[in-house]
């Protein structure tokens, strides 16, 4: 486990889920606490898992998605789930890097906070800033926090700053490129194999 060197410099986060009440009239479900959970991985950097589903399209009916989102809190899935989806917030130490790995699924990586360099295993690299999104095509990669540091005006103090990303994985095919099978790889995540 790699320890946290810098306290958060970001705030912590909620989610709010919507369903409908016995009127068909949309209102704010109480099922789960608007709190969202942090899940510690090795590397130092902290998942949220803002929702999940089990299949794609998702199944409203009755808040089943809901109840499966659930069960994911106390048992969260790995990286991404083949029958469905996963919406995580991803808050990465100053200076960490993630380990190279690959999902097996179509990710939208958008960065919330900070400068965060996407890493190719071709060793070609990209910065996104606050709002760019990476469409992540199931390519070996890593991430890793560049963000400036910030400076206490009342100390002249530098500040090193987390960086904070939001991503959508969604189910593929098996990927193949030039007859070779691409599967996950998630090796020093810290995170169990997909489901």
């Amino acid at each position: 486990m790699v320890e946290i060197k810098h306290p958060k410099t970001i705030r912590p986060l909620s989610r709010f889920i919507t369903t409908h009440n016995d009127d068909g009239k949309a209102i704010f479900s109480n099922i789960l606490p608007e709190t969202l959970p942090v899940q510690q991985i090795p590397d130092g950097a902290q998942f949220s898992l803002a929702y999940t589903t089990q299949r794609f399209p998702a199944k409203l009916d009755n808040d089943a998605d809901i109840t499966e989102y659930s069960s994911h809190l106390s048992s969260p899935p790995g990286l991404s789930i083949s029958s469905g989806t996963v919406c995580r917030i991803v808050d990465i130490q100053p200076g960490a890097t993630s380990p190279m790995h690959r999902t097996v699924s179509l990710d939208y990586g958008v960065v919330l906070e900070g400068e965060i360099e996407l890493v190719l295993d071709s060793g070609e690299t990209r910065l996104l800033k606050r709002g760019d999104v990476a469409i992540q095509r199931g390519t070996n990669h890593a991430w890793r926090n560049v963000t400036p540091d910030a400076v206490d005006p009342e100390t002249g103090k530098s500040i090193p700053q987390w960086g904070r990303m939001l991503y959508v994985l969604s189910p593929t095919v098996p990927l193949e490129v030039g007859g070779q099978k691409l599967g996950e790889e998630i090796h020093g995540m810290g995170v169990p194999s997909s489901s």
